[in-house]
């Protein structure tokens, strides 16, 4: 028997297998000989003898919690698992600090879907071993199921200040501070876990998972293309690595990276999703919708893939359908809807009733939307209006609001809310009637005449200028425009150029202080000095940001550049807006090409700006 186990220890089956038989011929009922020959059998797969064995081990000894412990773990493998919970129940009564034995029970709650007692079970182990390191990992893990990251977090971390050399470890905290949106911090980890393991695809894929997450796709797609080089079949890194490719403005090489990754796995509903996404760039309408349409026969209630169709079918103006599957953005992962204990109004009766109408995305979708407020007041229902904090000295006095809030500030009882962007859905908008065709927003009467005083006189044409949006935004690489990139439409002489950039950039810095702009971007506090500056201005050159929205809004001339792949509000193939009688479209003809929108502007602004100087004033655009 000493022979056996030491061969046993060292993974040497065959040779312990034989002695531990040849202690059984001498005595068939050696406790060891059978209880240890079960274990060693289940390590071989072959369960069913296992149990066996260790059955006839406790009847030679029924008071072995060992035993009775790894008897419960060849239940669990049979799929018996409620003999395998009371087994280990029986072990746990002879030895209540058998730390092993909770841990196993753990695992098996685990794998039930019983997250929390699971968590209580791991919480037994470590009661009775602190320093109990696979229970702690284990915890991690279950903690991370129920949700608890900031605990789970905690506990990996706890795991490693006992053995830091778990790569393993380090990928699951990487995991878990990706969860938490702690994207810098799941990079470090990763990190340290491939300095453990420089050779796992995984840990490089989930590497380049957060370095996309941090806007960085270009390394992204350097360890993507390492963790393919590693494991080349792996149809989750190919999914990945043409996100990155489509952060890089680079839809036709994505494109092929989705296609490699369902020729691997033809079922894969979210890379369908994703090849969506790079035929949008492309411009293949059609092809996005029957892309949509494949991964919904996969999964009919694939959020991503409705989300997607709805936005399609609103871009090519087929409002009808794009309304009703814009409404599954709120089954997207981290879109949850807000609970106001109120149903949602889907245009029914209102009269007499208040409602809260609630701004859900960024400022200038709440800009384009309020237009509906009206709309709601004319049914008869009084209106409590909730939009961002920066917006409320611009939206707060409009007509038939009961009263304004800042978003998440308590509010009046109301009896139903709906989203601003559900307006379009409940009023049953089509391209014909898209209400709010005027001007519909006003900057504060005194903040004009405030910054009509601030701002020097000029007799020339005087443009308002927005190149980029938030570099946060998770299209922003698709819709800015370095400054430096401007140049041949500054050096126009006859027009004088006003920036209303609200957010700036590190880059730009450089060219635009050698400008000759004027920046009351400055001094502006909020979006209510943002409107008061357009109405000073004579044009306003944007490019898709809130601030082309609030200029349309306010039925002031709006020149929009537009990549090649617009949002769907701008729709395809036209140079107006439906939403914006004053806007005028100026559209990438190939991806990333401004340099060809920039010089149509130029000859239009010239063109502008000679109209000017003969009539003395502005056309209407």
């Amino acid at each position: 028997m000493r022979r056996a186990t030491a061969h046993h220890q060292r993974g040497q089956l065959d040779d312990a297998e034989a002695l531990y038989r040849q202690a059984l011929a001498r005595q068939p009922k050696n406790f060891d000989a059978l209880h240890l020959l079960g274990v060693l059998m289940h390590q071989r797969g072959k369960s069913s003898e296992a149990l066996d064995l260790i059955g006839k081990a406790l009847k030679a000894n029924a008071q072995s919690a060992a035993a009775l412990s790894n008897r419960a773990i060849v239940l669990a493998a049979l799929g018996k698992t409620n003999e395998a919970l009371a087994s280990y129940d029986q072990a746990i009564v002879l030895k209540p600090d058998y730390a092993e034995a909770f841990n196993s029970r753990g695992n098996l709650l685990v794998k039930l879907g019983r997250f929390a007692d699971a968590v209580a079970n791991y919480e037994q182990a470590l009661t009775a071993n602190p320093k109990y390191i696979d229970a702690i990992i284990n915890l991690a893990t279950a903690l991370r199921l129920l949700g608890r990251n900031n605990d789970a977090a905690a506990a990996y971390m706890s795991a490693l200040a006992i053995d830091a050399n778990r790569a393993e470890v380090w990928n699951a905290l990487g995991n878990t501070f990706d969860l938490m949106q702690r994207h810098k911090d799941a990079l470090t980890a990763f990190d340290r876990a491939l300095a453990h393991n420089p050779r796992s695809a995984e840990f490089l894929s989930n590497r380049g998972n957060a370095l996309w997450q941090l806007q960085r796709p270009g390394e992204a797609l350097t360890s993507f293309d390492a963790a393919l080089a590693l494991q080349p079949d792996a149809a989750g890194i190919h999914n990945n690595r043409g996100n990155a490719l489509l952060d890089l403005n680079r839809p036709a090489d994505a494109l092929e990276s989705f296609d490699r990754a369902l020729a691997l796995k033809p079922d894969y509903a979210e890379a369908m999703v994703n090849r969506a996404n790079a035929l949008r760039d492309l411009n293949s309408s059609q092809d996005v919708i029957a892309t949509c349409d494949a991964a919904l026969a996969i999964n009919p209630d694939l959020a991503e893939a409705h989300w997607n169709k709805g936005l399609e079918q609103l871009l090519l103006g087929d409002f009808e359908h794009g309304w009703a599957e814009y409404e599954w953005r709120w089954k997207r992962a981290g879109n949850a809807p807000r609970d106001f204990g109120v149903p949602q109004w889907h245009g029914e009766d209102v009269s007499g009733k208040t409602v809260l109408l609630h701004a859900e995305q960024g400022f200038g979708d709440t800009i384009q939307f309020v237009r509906y407020v009206p709309m709601v007041t004319s049914r008869g229902a009084k209106i409590v209006l909730e939009v961002p904090d920066s917006l409320m000295p611009l939206i707060g006095a409009m007509e038939g609001v009961v009263a304004t809030i800042a978003r998440g500030q308590p509010h009046p009882p109301v009896d139903l809310h709906c989203p601003l962007m559900s307006l379009p859905l409940a009023f049953g908008t089509t391209l014909e009637t898209i209400p709010g065709s005027g001007r519909y927003l006003r900057a504060p009467i005194n903040r004009v005449d405030a910054w009509r005083m601030r701002l020097p006189a000029s007799n020339q044409l005087r443009v308002g200028l927005v190149w980029s949006g938030k570099p946060s935004h998770r299209n922003d690489h698709n819709r800015s425009i370095a400054f430096e990139r401007l140049a041949p439409l500054l050096k126009q002489s006859d027009v004088e150029f006003v920036s209303l950039q609200r957010d700036m950039r590190d880059t730009d810095r450089p060219a635009l202080e050698k400008s000759v702009l004027l920046r009351p971007d400055l001094d502006t506090a909020d979006f209510a000095d943002t409107a008061a500056i357009i109405d000073t201005l004579d044009l306003v050159i944007a490019v898709d940001t809130a601030v082309a929205h609030l200029t349309g809004a306010m039925g002031k001339p709006l020149w929009l550049l537009l990549p090649f792949s617009p949002d769907w509000r701008w729709m395809l193939e036209r140079n107006d807006s439906p939403w914006y009688p004053t806007a005028r479209l100026f559209r990438q003809p190939r991806i990333g090409d401004w340099d060809s929108v920039i010089e149509a502007l130029r000859e239009a602004l010239a063109s502008q700006a000679a109209t000017r100087h003969t009539r003395g004033d502005i056309a209407y655009l």
